[in-house]
């Protein structure tokens, strides 16, 4: 059974339960079940839209959510309390209490009753069928492994090079760094280890043709200004060496340093004050007053962000023991800052009609300074399912839900009330992801005002080849008849993501 046909035989059953719960309820009143379907009608309208909504969204009616006795009970309890919990407050809200307690709450635990029972049976007959395994998601040292894989590199490690790093730094990282060196890069080299721009602006030389800074970049203060002086002391394509504690390996430390009851304890209290605190505005310099900026913890993407907003190219990274030693090659002067990096709500250019750039707002789902590396990325791990960035190690877990429940696209409201986008239309690229496309599709994309939601969601093409050709037939179909083609496709898209499960996390 596929999964469309199997979502619509849920919930349909969803549909039934529901209706029979209300039946009976109505039927155990005093005025009988014809005076109460007259007058709860506009109720049970309203209650089964949220309950369809909140199941479909739960996963409580989608294949291959509910697959043994445990998730049955807890997607149908959630669920169901979460459905009626806001039905409830819909109808204090109208002030609308004149709906009896009893057929209310009554249909809601009844039908919940007939869902568990009937699961229940159903497992008791017939095992949960095979699933097959979710892709397993890479640990942050396996992407950087596969991506800058050990032996790709020919260059011979300078053993003198590596015993002047080891007087600043440990073994591990000594050989890392020296191993990121060919002898040729070396020709003006400075080796520092400092959190200070003052001390970089005051090197011996004018230009370096290298520079170490055996500091993490955790313990510099104020990072994209010390960057941009080290911009400033590289020759042309001048190489920087740096290293980072990367989230991920800040929280490994932490676990093998601590007993796990400890480690429970500090989490919580960990993750505001260093995760938190120093992202709200309105903490921000509470933050920086008490702590004195020390040792902030940057995920990998802020890190590779941060340089690259700097003007430098990211060429090599390899982990050494908890650190991550980056590679850095200048490529051009630093960008401006962007001083509100850490906003909930972003706004991103867009290339729109007739090529206009234009800010879309959405929520924010990535890392600080995950847009300067957008190409890095694509260079690393190309396209995905969906046009999405394969491997996209810039989303946060946050934002991988948000995603997933399209929390991320609420603020793209304010673009279709400007006029910037309509509800249908192609999706607006960035000026990255639009380069990726063929000159024909450019030309033509820049003709139509683009949209919240894309054609993807109604032909679920495969690939950017194939999104491309989604889009070139929606244009043609948009020339003939453009209001028929937008519902068409928008009828398409709303029953593929609500009965075949799309998404383009």
């Amino acid at each position: 059974m596929n999964r469309g046909k199997f979502r619509v035989i849920t919930l349909s059953a969803d549909i039934l339960i529901l209706a029979l719960s209300f039946v009976l309820m109505s039927m155990l009143k005093p005025a009988g079940l014809k005076a109460y379907m007259m007058s709860h009608i506009t109720f049970f309208v309203i209650l089964a839209f949220v309950w369809l909504v909140v199941s479909a969204v739960s996963g409580k009616i989608g294949r291959g959510r509910i697959v043994n006795l445990r998730t049955l009970f807890s997607r149908v309890l959630t669920a169901n309390l979460i459905a009626t919990s806001i039905v409830a407050l819909l109808l204090f809200a109208m002030r609308d209490l004149g709906y009896s307690r009893q057929v209310f709450f009554g249909t809601a635990i009844t039908a919940t009753f007939l869902e568990l029972v009937l699961g229940s049976v159903y497992f008791a007959f017939r095992k949960a069928p095979l699933i097959t395994p979710a892709e397993i998601r890479l640990t942050e040292r396996e992407l950087v492994a596969r991506s800058h894989p050990s032996d790709a590199s020919d260059i011979i490690p300078d053993p003198a090079l590596t015993m002047r790093l080891q007087e600043g730094c440990s073994r591990l990282r000594a050989e890392a760094l020296s191993s990121m060196v060919a002898r040729e890069d070396a020709a003006r080299l400075a080796i520092v280890s400092t959190s200070e721009a003052f001390n970089i602006q005051n090197l011996e030389h004018d230009q370096y043709t290298c520079i170490i800074n055996l500091k993490p970049l955790n313990s510099i203060r104020k990072l994209d200004s010390f960057l941009d002086t080290v911009n400033g002391r590289l020759s042309g394509d001048g190489l920087f060496l740096c290293s980072v504690e990367t989230l991920e390996q800040r929280a490994v430390r932490l676990r093998e340093k601590l007993s796990p009851v400890v480690w429970y304890l500090v989490l919580v209290p960990d993750f505001i004050v260093n995760r938190v605190l120093p992202r709200l505005r309105l903490t921000r310099r509470l933050w920086e007053f008490f702590t004195k900026s020390a040792n902030p913890p940057f995920s990998r993407a802020e890190a590779l962000g941060r340089l690259s907003r700097a003007g430098f190219a990211i060429r090599q990274e390899k982990f050494a023991g908890n650190m991550l030693c980056i590679k850095a090659e200048r490529r051009s002067a630093p960008k401006p800052v962007n001083e509100n990096g850490y906003g909930l709500i972003i706004s991103l250019p867009r290339i729109g009609r007739d090529g206009r750039t234009f800010n879309v707002y959405k929520l924010r789902t990535m890392h600080p300074y995950s847009e300067y590396i957008q190409d890095y990325v694509y260079g690393l791990h190309s396209i995905a399912e969906g046009g999405k960035l394969k491997d996209d190690f810039r989303v946060t877990i946050w934002g991988r839900f948000a995603r997933k429940v399209w929390l991320d696209e609420l603020p793209m409201i304010v673009n279709i009330l400007k006029g910037d986008i309509k509800l249908f239309g192609v999706r607006p690229l960035s000026k990255h992801y639009f380069s990726l496309y063929d000159d024909e599709l450019r030309s033509r994309r820049v003709q139509y005002k683009p949209g919240l939601l894309p054609p993807y969601y109604a032909d679920l093409p495969n690939g950017l080849d194939a999104i491309q050709l989604s889009e070139m037939k929606y244009f043609d179909s948009w020339d003939r008849n453009p209001l028929g083609t937008d519902i068409r496709y928008l009828a398409r898209s709303v029953y593929n993501i609500f009965f075949r499960n799309a998404r383009s996390a």
